[in-house]
């Protein structure tokens, strides 16, 4: 399962709205096992908004150029989207930029999740503070269970009816690729040469959380794909490899 868009039911309810175009209402978005932060600590985080409502995570890269998962900009264009960057909090502060164009890797597979990723060019450029700050992107992958971090704004637990406005994260560890396709996991041969994997007992990324970004070592190395459940130990979540898609990212940010 995709780990998409919060609560958009709800919210569309509660504010008399529909839902945006494209979205499914899933109601287990979360950063499983996570505790409240702020921006400060991951100036990178954005807020990737459909309509003006939360629907993905994302990581700047350049002033003007986001790193998301493809699967977030699927059936949607340009006009429908923004980017909050800057604020601990997804729905007001720091600053709110419309996204000019968007580029999704020409290898997505929907079905696979393979080369998952995404480039974003926004209307303008942000202006780098303490709260902005653009991440660099991982030349290799991190070893087996190395410390990573995963940020973003998924609801706190399954069935929530309520979606935290403030920023969350949660401590992980990498999974191999090797090791997540081992049989010390159920995912097999689902995992591809472009997916790396990370888990932590109780711990997960989940919908809400996609396009955002795992951390480690100070550079950017995955960005939030999809798994089956959220904290399910048979399943780490899995994550677009940065290193492996580098050169593609580098490359779409200069044409997107």
């Amino acid at each position: 399962m995709f780990k998409f868009v919060i609560l958009l039911s709800v919210v569309a309810c509660a504010f008399g709205a529909a839902i945006p175009e494209g979205l499914l209402p899933q109601l287990d978005g979360r950063i499983v096992g996570g505790v409240a932060t702020t921006i400060g600590s991951f100036p990178w985080q954005i807020s990737l908004q459909r309509n003006g409502y939360h629907s993905c995570g994302g990581s700047v890269f350049r002033a003007n150029i986001i790193v998301t998962a493809a699967h977030c900009l699927q059936n949607v264009s340009p006009s429908a989207l923004q980017v909050r960057a800057g604020s601990t909090y997804w729905n007001s502060g720091g600053v709110v930029l419309k996204v000019a164009n968007f580029r999704n890797h020409e290898g997505y597979n929907g079905a696979t999740k393979a080369n998952d990723i995404a480039v974003i060019r926004l209307s303008g450029s942000l202006a780098m503070s303490s709260n902005i700050k653009a991440i660099g992107l991982a030349s290799s992958a991190p070893g087996n269970g190395a410390a990573a971090s995963v940020s973003g704004w998924g609801a706190l637990y399954s069935g929530s009816t309520s979606t935290p406005t403030q920023l969350q994260y949660v401590s992980v560890k990498i999974v191999s690729r090797a090791t997540c396709a081992s049989g010390t996991y159920s995912y097999g041969n689902q995992i591809s040469s472009t997916m790396i994997c990370a888990a932590a007992p109780g711990k997960d990324s989940c919908q809400g959380d996609s396009g955002g970004p795992l951390v480690s070592g100070g550079v950017l190395v995955g960005v939030v794909s999809w798994g089956y459940g959220c904290a399910d130990s048979r399943y780490p979540g899995v994550y677009a490899d940065v290193a492996v898609l580098r050169n593609w990212v580098n490359n779409a940010a200069n044409s997107v």
